[in-house]
């Protein structure tokens, strides 16, 4: 693509005030914390624990998982803290790739995002989303499932619509939804640490039954915990429009995830105490059934709680990851126009309109487990590459100013353990990763003809820029005018 074009006007001074069209900062501690809280918290709690304990075999080492998978995703979440405040971009996993390793594996983390997992994370919060709205209206009998995913998509197209209309607006949805799911996060733990102080053991009775343990589906398990843990890297893709990033970046990622840790792990405790091992492995609704037994006068309300704790999810999402495509675009590896923003609402409108068809087509034909397995492998594969960009350029450029620093054992041993799960996953599930590697190979040769050498037909060019032009005024949008790096 024409990166000339995509950066244009990107370093010079534009006009100030409230008329400059720029991505402002307006992101601040709270919202930072509600951003990755509600980000996190999503889906993943009330879906996860089915997979987490068919793969590892029993109560205490599915408990264990949950630990260890929070402590993981803390120290990960660490390692970008400090890339956060080493590298200013927004973009996240792109802008570090580029920074430390090279424009190839940032331009196939660009590529895979657009192709495949953004549209799969978006679609399994969605479905579940529309299974927690629709079934309690069809319960005992089986939700329809074209009915679901309607639903599905009427929600994904409410979060598109306000990320479109308002920054503001998206991120005080954001707060508002944050304080919602934990308070369904409280009412879940409550009565299952009441019930556990009551002598409600029977499912921690002979907890560590190892005998059950496969070391080739615990990968599996890890899939599952990290699933529900994932998210702790959202803020970094919003960097630009975070304020006082050197301070709130990492305030906000410590404190989340260790807050969104003990829950999680308080959570699995409280189903357990009200449901055995067999029984939650029947459950498509881990919470609706858990709110049928220790809820009977709320157990309305629970799936209404889940829903809005997937939309938080959905919008936190949807507010991070077209960020990645704006600064793709801006450093020349996608068409300049996804680099532009509405001129007066100032929301980076084309890369979210992007997304929305392919997310939508992902939501019709996709399967929640299916696609937690299918999307892990890529996304969880770039992330190991990050933090080993963060320890090679640590020994290339020592004298780099780094506001905040994580130590290099945790940055070492969060790599390691990642590589480790992408490679065994190859063995445990290759179809569903192996195509997953495929996709994400496709990028090659596209990255070779569009960005390497822009070997495209003159008269695939010019009929690009003409419908690019077009684009540009129909959407109002405009290149940033100032520098916001």
């Amino acid at each position: 693509m024409d990166g000339a074009r995509a950066r244009k006007e990107g370093g010079e001074e534009g006009p100030t005030g409230d008329e400059v069209v720029q991505l402002r900062r307006e992101i601040g501690l709270l919202p930072a914390v509600c951003f990755i809280v509600g980000t996190v918290v999503g889906s993943g709690i009330f879906i996860a624990p089915k997979g987490v304990l068919v793969n590892s075999g029993s109560v205490g080492l599915s408990l264990l998982v949950w630990l260890l998978c929070g402590v993981l995703s803390l120290c990960g979440a660490l390692c970008y803290a400090e890339l956060g405040t080493t590298f200013t971009k927004s973009g996240g996993h792109y802008t570090y790739l580029l920074e430390t390793l090279g424009p190839l594996p940032a331009f196939l983390r660009l590529w895979s995002e657009c192709l495949f997992i953004r549209p799969a994370v978006t679609s399994y919060v969605c479905l579940a989303f529309g299974r927690y709205v629709v079934e309690p209206f069809y319960a005992p009998c089986v939700a329809p499932t074209v009915l679901i995913k309607l639903v599905s998509i009427l929600g994904l197209t409410f979060v598109v619509a306000i990320n479109c209309w308002s920054v503001t607006m998206a991120s005080r949805t954001q707060i508002t939804l944050t304080f919602v799911k934990m308070f369904a996060l409280v009412l879940i733990i409550v009565p299952g640490v009441i019930a556990l102080a009551k002598g409600k053991t029977e499912s921690f009775q002979n907890g560590l039954e190892v005998d059950s343990l496969t070391l080739h589906r615990l990968p599996l398990a890890f899939y599952n915990g990290l699933y529900a843990y994932g998210g702790w890297f959202y803020l970094n893709y919003i960097t630009e429009e975070v304020i006082n990033p050197n301070r709130n970046i990492p305030l906000a990622i410590i404190f989340s995830m260790v807050t969104v840790t003990v829950c999680y792990v308080l959570v699995n405790v409280a189903y357990f105490t009200m449901m055995t091992p067999a029984e939650l492995l029947l459950s498509d609704a881990v919470a609706v059934t858990f709110a049928n037994r220790a809820l009977q006068g709320m157990a309305s309300v629970i799936p209404f709680l889940v829903a809005l704790s997937c939309l938080g999810a959905l919008n936190g999402g949807i507010f991070g990851s077209p960020r990645m495509l704006f600064v793709g675009a801006r450093e020349g590896h996608w068409p300049p126009i996804f680099s532009m923003i509405h001129i007066r609402r100032r929301t980076p409108l084309p890369a979210v309109l992007f997304l929305y068809p392919l997310m939508v087509l992902m939501t019709t034909t996709g399967e929640i487990y299916q696609l937690i397995n299918f999307v892990s492998f890529s996304r969880w594969f770039f992330i190991a590459l990050a933090t080993l960009g963060l320890i090679i350029h640590r020994r290339r450029f020592p004298d780099r100013l780094r506001p905040f620093r994580v130590p290099l054992a945790v940055a070492a041993t969060f790599t390691v353990v990642c590589f480790f799960i992408v490679g065994l996953s190859l063995y445990s599930d290759p179809w569903n990763t192996g195509i997953s590697c495929a996709l994400t190979l496709t990028g090659i040769p596209v990255y070779h003809v569009t960005v390497y050498r822009y070997c495209l037909p003159r008269g695939l060019r010019r009929s690009f820029d003409y419908f690019s032009k077009r684009l540009q005024i129909l959407l109002e949008v405009a290149q940033q005018e100032v520098k916001t790096f």
